[in-house]
């Protein structure tokens, strides 16, 4: 295969630590009164935040500061001035947010569009290749992508023109929940449709600020756990304390990270807060979040001293393998698996806990993880797979932003280095050049163990592949001692080997050197007219 049809391989790199925190925990005992006042704040501040989220869409890239200082201004009487500066905040995130996601939306399309058109021009039953798909089965299916393939040039043409004026399309409280109107399918009445569509238009946020009291003035929470909530200007009404302030019967207790966040409140240090209703559980959570220093990250080099951890994702676990610093493969390949059949907090904990042992692993070897920087964004179109209708569903199901967030995470916790690798062709390669070299008669290796030493030796540094072919004609060194071990700048590489004066055997006498007066070859037909030959005086006799 030409090197014109490999893609270009990125570079390896460490992954950067998180650069903030955030933990949650459920509202233990909750009054009557408490219940009914969350719903009556969130649903307030909800529609000013509905409000002004149409009018930051409204702006566009026309956006600037003097419009975010009129919208808080107007924002400002009917809730208060830090309440207007989180809603504010949280619709120009959102703006954005849907503008990264209009983006990925445009370049789908584009990849779908590349591939139909690809397919079009083939003859009708061509086949493809593991490189390009071929053409379309029939006339029949051939007529209908005509049809496809204009659709999606309308649709790419019309984001096109959105995002060039700087329109986006947002909806508060979730697309898939304004769009369920079959309740009997979705096992819904109508009645708790409605209580999940309010709750999750509802506004309960707020930033925090250094200096101010246990680290946020608009919603507070001491260090016992008490917390209170400062009411917008209509339902000041509902206070319960000084100041227009309503203090909840509820208490919390952070169990994860629970004294990091009590130093931080005693410090009077900024702790944004979020409330929110499960309603699914009928439960009312408090997250807090804060911004911590980024974490210093190791140098590449430093990162690979001891080698490291390649591991493949794959739908159902983690292929990894332990390679030394020069890429060789040490013990046995070790998967982890889990479970994404079920609800997001099932998945979620089979994920954290998998990447647990993973870890741990790695911590108990000291070294650091090898990990594929995986985007399935182009994968996803039916476009390209066709009729594979379970491979979609496979690598739609995989987390992989979230799962490489929350490896980098907890990674950062317990010191441990993750390296980032290009993802082409390990999978191939690790299948060609390191699957049938691992088996043995105790031990299988699969195409994913193999992928997972593939991209543990591009962290390294090193080519996947273990060894080039020796030379054609009588496998010996006469074209030259051609090795992947060597750098892709080593001089010479290519070269044949450098002639070592001396014995050519392992087992050489400890008076070789004293008993050879010359350093010529010590083959005969090689040897030079006036070479000397000196015997050794003690096996002299007299």
């Amino acid at each position: 295969m030409a090197d014109s049809a490999l893609r270009t391989i990125e570079a390896p790199f460490v992954a950067l630590g998180p650069s903030g925190v955030a933990i949650r925990t459920s509202i233990k005992g909750m009054s009557q009164r408490d219940r009914e006042v969350l719903p009556l704040v969130g649903a307030h501040l909800g529609s000013l935040a509905s409000v002004d989220l149409k009018a930051r869409c409204r702006a566009g890239t026309d956006h600037d500061s003097g419009q975010w200082a009129q919208r808080k201004r107007a924002l400002t009487e009917e809730s208060s001035s830090r309440w207007a500066g989180s809603i504010t905040k949280a619709s120009h995130e959102q703006w954005n947010l849907a503008r990264r996601a209009q983006l990925a939306h445009i370049h789908g399309l584009e990849a779908g569009v590349r591939t139909v058109a690809h397919r079009l021009s083939q003859p009708v039953g061509e086949k493809g290749t593991k490189r390009a798909p071929g053409g379309y089965r029939t006339k029949r299916e051939w007529f209908h992508k005509t049809r496809r393939l204009h659709v999606l040039e309308d649709r790419l043409e019309r984001e096109r023109s959105d995002r060039e004026a700087g329109v986006v399309h947002v909806v508060r409280g979730g697309k898939r929940l304004a769009r369920r109107h079959n309740l009997e399918a979705a096992q819904l009445t109508e009645y708790e449709w409605r209580r999940r569509w309010d709750a999750g238009r509802w506004f309960l946020q707020a930033d925090g600020e250094s200096g101010k009291r246990f680290g946020n003035e608009t919603i507070r929470v001491s260090s016992d756990g008490e917390i209170s909530v400062k009411l917008p200007a209509p339902l000041v009404h509902l206070a319960n304390a000084p100041h227009g302030r309503y203090v909840l019967d509820g208490r919390i207790n952070f169990r994860h990270r629970g004294e990091e966040w009590a130093d931080r409140v005693a410090a009077n240090r900024a702790v944004a807060y979020r409330i929110h209703l499960d309603v699914d559980r009928g439960r009312w959570y408090l997250t807090a979040s804060w911004t911590i220093p980024p974490v210093q990250t190791v140098p590449l080099p430093a990162a690979r001293a001891n080698g490291l951890i390649g591991v493949d994702t794959n739908a159902d676990h983690f292929a990894a393998w332990r390679l030394d610093e020069h890429g060789n493969p040490t013990g046995e390949p070790r998967r982890f698996l889990y479970d994404l059949d079920g609800p997001a907090t099932y998945r979620d904990a089979q994920v954290r806990h998998a990447l647990t042992r993973l870890l741990h692993w790695a911590r108990r070897e000291d070294v650091s993880i090898a990990i594929e920087d995986l985007d399935f964004g182009a994968d996803k179109t039916r476009e390209k797979h066709g009729r594979r209708k379970r491979f979609r569903k496979l690598i739609s199901g995989m987390p992989v932003a979230k799962l490489r967030a929350r490896l980098v995470s907890m990674a950062a916790t317990l010191g441990i280095s993750i390296v980032v690798v290009d993802p082409a062709y390990t999978s191939r390669w690790g299948a060609e050049h390191w699957q049938k070299p691992l088996n043995s008669k105790n031990r299988k290796t699969t195409r994913h163990d193999a992928a997972g030493v593939a991209i543990g030796r591009r962290a390294l540094g090193h080519r996947v592949r273990r060894r080039t072919a020796p030379p054609p004609h009588d496998q010996s060194d006469r074209v030259g001692h051609r090795t992947a071990q060597a750098g892709h700048s080593t001089r010479g590489r290519e070269e044949t080997r450098p002639r070592i004066p001396g014995p050519r055997t392992r087992s050489v006498s400890p008076d070789a050197a004293r008993t050879q007066v010359t350093s010529a070859s010590t083959t005969v037909r090689d040897a030079p007219v006036d070479q000397v030959w000196v015997q050794d005086s003690l096996l002299l006799t007299d």
